[in-house]
């Protein structure tokens, strides 16, 4: 028996969009279960102190947003610092900023106006896609030449992309080089968003205090698929945001996702590298990326520092899946798993990154919580979660 206190609902996964329901529907006076196989709560967002630093243990998570209900939802839990999370990019010892603004093209050619830059671009792009015509980018070296031309694209984006997700550049969609902006001034920024910032003491006490209820209990180290069977059988409800193909034992074979690996390093220096974060944007480095994590709320014990360092790697059953590739063999694949859970609807949501594999910032999963938790209960479009 495992359904033991007669819980309303089982939310497998303690990561933002389960912990955000489960604190949701407890406040509705639902019982929930909250079960999680690692030994934490917090999902990807899980961070720890050591040294009066605060680390992210799975990846720089910096908050950002429009959306005005989020921030003020998420800013109940933590007072968050005004960081905007400006990067460097380390190409074989040449540095860079990011994202490509009128900096990065000072650098690299020593424009000094936009025009300058965006004549740059433009006889760079003609002369290597002018045989495109009127045809869009097919793939993302087309798409990112398009947008910043050769030599950005050959220093500062093919290596690392290519690290990233373990394709070459023309074997990868168009549309994944649009999540990086470019900007005509000097403004290194690396979001445009309106809210920004990091919650002080790290994303770790946010989500105890969103699992911090009478209602909830939380079981951590627990695999759903342990005892699968007997969680389907005994609870009339079913939050899943793990893995939607592992969820139906993969009968449509593996979707295909990105997996991660992180080395972290105690220095003991001040100051490391002088900045939050670095990629290193050549294809001979192995990781992408190395973050100070002194640098993200200026908090660390004296003449010590912490970073880490970034390492993508191929995923299969036995790496956690960080990043969905969503090409059109996996997405025509992901439908028909979709339509599986859309004949479980009654019983069980699939939420979250991968129990919807779509690409997630974390505003984003913890709208989509919201706006589920408003579908449950039945709670006007315009309510206010915050008072």
């Amino acid at each position: 028996m495992l359904n033991t206190k007669k819980y309303d609902y089982l939310v497998v996964g303690a990561g933002p969009y389960g912990a955000v329901f489960a604190h949701e529907a407890a406040k509705q006076g639902k019982r929930v279960l909250v079960i999680e196989k690692r030994e934490h709560i917090g999902g990807n967002m899980y961070t720890h102190v050591e040294h009066g630093v605060t680390v992210h243990d799975y990846g720089a998570h910096i908050f950002h947003t429009d959306n005005k209900e989020i921030w003020q939802y998420i800013q109940q839990f933590a007072e968050f610092n005004g960081f905007q999370n400006q990067v460097i990019a380390n190409y074989k010892g040449e540095l860079y900023n990011l994202p490509f603004n009128m900096n990065t093209f000072y650098e690299m050619w020593g424009t000094k106006t936009p025009a300058e830059a965006q004549a740059k671009i433009a006889e760079q792009r003609e002369e290597a896609l002018g045989s495109l015509g009127n045809r869009a980018p097919s793939n993302l070296e087309e798409q990112a030449i398009s947008l910043i031309g050769t030599d950005i694209y050959q220093k500062l984006v093919k290596g690392y992309t290519e690290k990233q997700w373990g394709r070459k550049a023309t074997d990868l969609p168009a549309f994944i080089i649009k999540r990086l902006p470019v900007r005509f001034e000097f403004n290194n920024n690396y979001f445009n968003h309106r809210y920004q910032g990091i919650p002080i003491g790290g994303y770790t006490p946010i989500f105890e205090q969103l699992l911090d209820h009478p209602r909830i209990d939380v079981q951590l180290k627990t695999d759903f698929f342990a005892n699968k069977e007997e969680y389907l059988a005994e609870f009339p409800r079913i939050i899943y945001t793990g893995m939607i193909d592992q969820f139906f034992d993969y009968q449509f074979g593996e979707l295909s996702y990105r997996s991660l690996t992180f080395e972290k390093e105690v220095m003991h220096v001040d100051n490391y590298q002088g900045n939050a974060v670095m990629n290193y944007t050549d294809a001979e480095t192995p990781y992408t990326r190395v973050m100070e994590w002194k640098h993200f709320d200026g908090a660390s014990d004296d003449g010590v520092s912490v970073i880490t360092r970034e390492y993508p790697q191929a995923w299969d059953r036995t790496k956690e899946a960080y990043y969905p590739v969503n090409d059109e063999t996996n997405m025509a694949k992901y439908k028909q798993y979709a339509q599986l859970a859309q004949q479980m609807q009654d019983q069980v949501v699939f939420g979250g990154r991968l129990g919807q594999y779509r690409y997630y910032d974390m505003d984003q999963v913890f709208h989509a919580a919201l706006n589920l938790v408003r579908q449950e209960f039945g709670i006007p479009k315009d309510y206010q979660f915050v008072e």
